[in-house]
């Protein structure tokens, strides 16, 4: 199933922007925009990830809310 059809694995409600690549649990890999801006304000940001809807929106939320910048990894198909 594609991206596309998806729903955001924490909510079930959103459209998923981001892809966690290396996730802790495998049934939490996609994560919509809400979702995902809150693990990065609760200080548990995906580390390694795929952008889904071809522009950057994980890592603008990225800039804009994480105040410790670590390593963080694109994963290109």
């Amino acid at each position: 199933m594609g991206a596309h059809r998806r729903r955001c694995d924490w909510c079930n409600n959103g459209t998923p922007i981001v892809r966690d690549m290396e996730p802790i649990n495998p049934d939490y890999q996609y994560w919509c925009e809400e979702c995902a801006r809150a693990l990065i304000i609760k200080g548990d940001p995906i580390e390694t990830y795929r952008e889904l809807e071809g522009e950057p929106i994980y890592g603008r939320l990225l800039d804009e809310h994480c105040t410790l910048k670590r390593f963080y990894q694109f994963a290109r198909a």
